[in-house]
């Protein structure tokens, strides 16, 4: 909770004005050929730099993997990153701001509405990557260059096949109810940006009496999926509701008995989206690093990292996956919606989950 009003009393009184940070606004003429990417970075001025600072939703063993694949690739340029769930990084995103204290080059956050705040505080450069061009326009800023879906992240429901048969299995979100499992689902933080999707996009579909009655169930909340999926083959919960599906493959790929459940009325799914920070320590490392990563290698380094999906076309799934054209994915139309339902959620959410957060 004390996250949350942090979020919001620093959107209230945070309001830099910066300037437009329109520079590279367009594409360079003659971008530079790399190994497996292009790039309008000035290269040499980046290694002369010699580090780049992530700041990312996502768990710090894949996270480690991820850059240190981009240290692979720029021995030159150390890769360093800070991990938080979505609300607490923005939160301290700003905090860091208000007080002038400029310490990161690219963010990664998993709440479409921080995005587009921190986009209207002038908080990210306008730097136009040629990797860019193989996303889809729904998938980046407008105007283009701001920020990119980096990745798509979907919530189904996970349980423990050595405990729970497939028979047994919740298929539909309304088997949840069921007090069978109560005492027994686990869940994410308010400060998730999954956990609000999940939110968002299945109140329309189940009725508000859904969650009302799901709190009788007795949810306890947590920080990482890791910790969800640990306590799920430890027995210690019976399932996951909304459950990240890139957890799922990372734990079956190390022998652990995840069963995932792709209910019939869609995987509510939400994007991890990037963006240059602007005033960042290291400009032009910032841009090389985010050219990296949306090009076809490093995208294929975050799937094999953290098993996440690429919103490019042109890029598989993670190892064991199943595409995103398999999946029936339940995407929010209005981000601005989104964005304005976030405080009334994480109220709600928090007082569900109550004393049980963990």
């Amino acid at each position: 909770m004390r996250l949350v009003a942090a979020v919001g009393m620093a959107l209230c009184a945070v309001g830099w004005s910066g300037l437009a940070h329109a520079q590279n606004a367009k594409l360079c003429d003659k971008p530079r050929q790399m190994e497996g990417f292009k790039t309008c970075a000035d290269v040499e001025k980046a290694e002369a730099e010699g580090t780049v600072v992530l700041y990312s939703t996502d768990p710090e063993a894949g996270q480690a993997k991820l850059v240190g694949a981009f240290m692979k690739a720029f021995p030159k340029i150390q890769a360093k990153f800070f991990r938080l769930q979505a609300g607490a990084l923005y939160a301290k995103l700003l905090s860091e701001r208000q007080a002038k204290s400029y310490l990161v080059d690219v963010i990664q956050l998993s709440d479409m509405g921080m995005i587009l705040d921190l986009q209207r505080k002038n908080g990210l450069v306008q730097y136009v990557s040629p990797e860019m061009a193989a996303f889809k326009p729904e998938y980046k800023s407008k105007p283009e260059g701001y920020w990119t879906w980096g990745s798509v992240i979907m919530g189904g429901i996970a349980y423990n096949k050595k405990n729970t048969t497939e028979a047994e299995a919740p298929k539909k979100w309304e088997d949840l109810l069921d007090p069978k499992w109560t005492d027994g689902i686990s869940v994410k933080v308010s400060n998730s940006g999954l956990q609000h999707g999940v939110w968002f996009m299945l109140k329309p579909l189940l009725g508000d009496d859904y969650f009302k009655k799901f709190e009788a169930q007795k949810p306890r909340a947590f920080d990482s999926y890791v910790q969800q999926y640990g306590r799920l083959v430890d027995g210690q919960d019976k399932v996951i509701m909304g459950a990240q599906y890139s957890g799922a493959v990372e734990f079956t790929a190390k022998g652990a008995p995840i069963g995932f459940v792709f209910p019939e009325k869609g995987l509510p799914a939400v994007s991890e989206t990037y963006g240059i920070v602007a005033e960042g320590p290291h400009p032009n490392a910032g841009k090389l690093f985010m050219d990296w990563f949306l090009s076809p290698v490093g995208q294929k380094a975050l799937a094999d990292a953290l098993a996440l999906h690429s919103p490019r076309e042109d890029v598989p799934p993670p190892p064991g996956a199943v595409p995103l054209s398999k999946m029936k994915l339940l995407i929010p139309a209005d981000w601005d919606a989104f964005e304005k339902d976030r405080p009334s959620f994480a109220k709600e959410w928090d007082r569900i989950v109550g004393a049980r957060r963990r």
